[in-house]
């Protein structure tokens, strides 16, 4: 049964909660949202509670007048999250999950204590632990993640050992995760989706390159180019880290596929997720219509693949800051199976997540073709000045 109307708070305003909000929006949903003034959700969200994610006050004036929270970003205060729960209001994922995943040392210790496949890794507390805490790690690289507070590619840095124990070069200070660099591995994400009845489900596993210097999804391709055998067990361990959770909502699995066949849990997202955007157009259900459904505790939709389909972040150019125009759209829009998505950012930064291209097609081949023509055309300037 579909109620009447549900008031759903969001917990931040960006484009994962416009996104949110968009595939709402043929139902009776009311949506509030809690961001600052800049917020890309902003003019599409029935309600705007202008505040920091870490005002516990505005947290509670959101939760105060919704039927459910969910949350489109980690860094929110967890602590007012977990004090309302207490209180009986109902907030999906839940932030015990949170708190978990918050911190990239609770999360490996969680992964080792329920037998998920995951790196090799030490905890790091302070600058002078690392030299000694490097011989029990394998390779000539170790990937350093900051515990808390990483995000889009920052907080993690790849370093050679012998800058560290010769040199003493080390990216971070504090509590940091030292993990196994995984030598030439393929990156892959499974979207799982869980609701409150314990219904569970996967999206088609996607394979995603990365931005080398952004360190952040520059394009995916969806189904991943792996063997069925690799494609059940991506998902089987997806879903056991969710099901270990206890989780009620969309997860994000992100995951190494070494040479050597082995698959190894990185790390878990508890929201939408930019290795999911492109199920908006290329699904049968999006994993946004999917996390609406289970904030409304209405039965998960079909994930099924329409068609093959590659995604591509659109990224702030190097050479481009401040208001923005992207260029070449004439020759992109008219392409069939091809989606412009822009998230309602005014001004543009070296790196700076703008939007999404999903492009579809018959085959991982012809979307391939369709995708070099959208590389050449694509570009971004400096917007126009008025005279």
């Amino acid at each position: 049964m579909l109620p009447s109307k549900t008031s759903i708070g969001i917990i931040g305003g960006g484009q994962l909660g416009k996104m949110l909000i968009e595939a709402g929006q043929p139902w009776n949903i009311h949506y509030t949202i809690l961001e600052m003034d800049n917020a890309p959700a902003k003019d599409i969200a029935n309600q705007h509670i202008v505040g920091s994610l870490q005002d516990a006050e505005k947290i509670k004036a959101l939760a105060l007048q919704s039927d459910v929270l969910t949350y489109e970003i980690e860094h929110i205060n967890v602590e007012a999250l977990l004090e309302l729960e207490a209180q009986g209001h109902k907030i999906i994922p839940s932030p015990k999950i949170l708190s978990i995943i918050q911190d990239k040392g609770l999360q490996k210790l969680f992964f080792k204590a329920n037998n998920i496949p995951s790196s090799p890794f030490e905890l790091v507390d302070n600058a002078s632990e690392w030299a000694a805490k490097l011989p029990a790690l394998n390779g000539h690289k170790v990937a350093a993640k900051l515990r808390k507070g990483g995000y889009d590619g920052k907080g993690v840095e790849l370093v050679n050992k012998v800058d560290i124990e010769q040199h003493g070069k080390i990216p971070f200070e504090g509590a940091v995760v030292l993990e196994e660099f995984v030598e030439n591995a393929i990156e892959l994400s499974v979207i799982v989706a869980r609701n409150e009845q314990g219904e569970i489900c996967t999206f088609p596993t996607v394979e995603m390159a990365f931005d080398p210097k952004a360190n952040l999804v520059d394009i995916l391709f969806a189904p991943a180019n792996i063997s069925e055998a690799i494609d059940q067990s991506a998902k089987a361990i997806a879903q056991k880290c969710i099901e270990c959770l206890n989780g009620v909502g969309i997860f994000a699995v992100e995951m190494f596929l070494s040479q050597d066949g082995q698959i190894l849990v990185n790390e878990i997202a508890p929201r939408p997720h930019n290795s999911g955007h492109h199920t908006i157009e290329a699904c049968y259900t999006s994993q946004y219509e999917q996390l609406n459904r289970i904030l409304l505790g209405m039965p998960l939709g079909d994930t099924s693949l329409i068609q093959a389909a590659a995604m591509m972040n659109i990224l702030g150019f190097e050479s481009v800051n401040g208001p923005y125009e992207l260029t070449g759209l004439e020759h992109i829009l008219p392409m069939p199976g091809v989606f412009v998505h822009l998230y309602n950012k005014a001004e543009t930064k070296p790196m700076r997540k703008m939007g999404h291209i999903t492009i579809m097609g018959e085959d991982l081949e012809a979307v391939l073709d369709k995708l070099k023509t959208i590389k050449q055309y694509l570009g971004m300037r400096a917007a126009a000045q008025n005279a």
